[in-house]
């Protein structure tokens, strides 16, 4: 009996030395980059070790970690990492216990790595899971890579992955804020954007002045627009309204996102079949675009998309009144200047329209000419916008033509004669 004691014993021993160096040789061939040697060695002493101490449990699923991270099998690796740390830390070796963060890091750097060239290569669905694996190495300090992920499956157009992580990011109140710092050069006058060790040393330099901390916009607003926009494009148009709406109620004042959810009914507009709905939804717009105003008085895009939804519902005096305010905010707003001329000239069809029905008495003829002067009035109040158009696009055809077409109408020979050789030109 004493004797077979000392046997298992002793092949006890033989099978510990023998893990021991097993390890040591994964660790060598680790260290010189042979991975897939060191992969294949794992496999072959996995059973093995897995059955003895965690001291060299530890040492296996750090050294399988590794590998499989540096052979982007990052399911493996982080399986492996997370085995790792369900060992008491006390049987760590000092490599693992020198090392562990140290590997989290990189599987981390691997998987974003790895998602960004999946991006690149137009492999969303990729780039989509790994990014979400590195949010889950560290879900508080990761939020980042969340967003991404929701993004890279909205690529792919699997809309339901993307869902479930807006859904998250909204649960988790994600902003993506940072913070910015700046400073002005001195010699050349020319703000630059610097870290915020740069900043702490800069603002006291006497090269460098009027420093200043920023913020990038809130990524809010888009993810509940985005969340709003998958329900729409899933048919569920009550919840896309009440997403939004929840949000609205705890950022009231946000523009953002009293623009996404203009931006949301008109698009529900646009997918409806129902006139009353579509008028519905119509109004609905103009009438957070009106709130949205109150808010950024100063931004010409808002009073050009009043005037767009003014003009559908036939109300043009306010079309005009928008675009002219468009205009006088943003002096190079092409389409405000299109759709301007345009409006104004909807007037002309009823003009027209008259004009064709009339006959020939005495007081058609002066009807007539009373029409024909309110015709060429709406031309006359056309031509400075145009004017002001082909300056800032001298390249605008559908300016060009429109004016060329308005001197022609008009009688000014020698205006069409110079229109016509610019459209020449072109």
């Amino acid at each position: 009996m004493k004797k077979l004691t000392f046997l298992i014993a002793l092949l006890i021993s033989f099978n510990l030395n023998s893990q021991k160096k097993e390890l040591r040789q994964v660790d060598k061939l680790i260290s010189q980059s042979f991975f897939e040697e060191a992969n294949n060695n794992l496999s072959e002493i996995e059973t093995l070790v897995l059955s003895s101490e965690d001291k060299y449990k530890a040492d296996f699923y750090f050294f399988k970690s590794r590998v499989s991270n540096e052979l982007e099998n990052f399911d493996e690796a982080i399986a492996s990492y997370n085995n790792l740390k369900l060992i008491n830390s006390a049987e760590y070796s000092n490599k693992v216990k020198t090392e562990l963060e140290l590997l989290k890091d990189q599987i981390e750097t691997s998987l974003v790595n790895s998602a960004v060239a999946d991006n690149q290569g137009e492999k969303y669905s990729e780039a989509s899971t790994k990014l979400y694996m590195a949010y889950n190495l560290n879900k508080e300090k990761n939020q980042d890579y969340l967003y991404y992920a929701a993004g890279s499956a909205v690529n792919s157009k699997n809309y339901d992955k993307a869902l479930l992580h807006y859904l998250e990011l909204k649960d988790l109140n994600y902003t993506g804020i940072v913070t910015e710092y700046f400073v002005t050069n001195v010699s050349s006058g020319v703000e630059e954007k610097v870290s915020e060790s740069e900043y702490k040393v800069f603002e006291k330099s006497k090269e460098y002045n009027n420093p200043r901390i920023g913020e990038t916009p809130s990524r809010y607003p888009e993810i509940v627009k985005n969340i709003a926009l998958i329900y729409v494009q899933q048919g569920k148009n009550e919840i896309a309204i009440e997403a939004i709406n929840q949000a609205r109620q705890i950022q009231p004042d946000d523009t953002g996102l009293i623009l996404n959810e203009a931006d949301l009914y008109i698009r529900l507009s646009n997918n409806s079949n129902n006139d009353e709905d579509r008028k519905f939804y119509r109004l609905k717009f103009k009438e957070l675009m009106e709130l949205a105003i109150t808010k950024e008085p100063e931004n010409g895009i808002l009073y050009y998309n009043l005037g767009v939804i003014s003009g559908e519902q036939g109300e043009k005096e306010d079309a005009i009144k928008y675009y002219e305010q468009a205009i006088s905010l943003k002096p190079d707003y092409v389409d405000a200047y299109l759709n301007l001329v345009s409006q104004i000239l909807e007037g002309e069809k009823s003009i027209i329209e008259e004009m064709n029905n009339l006959g020939t008495s005495k007081s058609d003829n002066l009807r007539y000419d009373q029409l024909k002067v309110e015709r060429e009035g709406l031309y006359q109040k056309c031509i400075p916008y145009l004017k002001n158009l082909i300056e800032i696009s001298p390249e605008n055809l559908s300016a060009l033509n429109t004016l060329k077409n308005i001197y022609g109408v008009i009688g000014d020979n020698e205006g069409f004669k110079q229109i016509s050789a610019k459209i020449n030109e072109l």
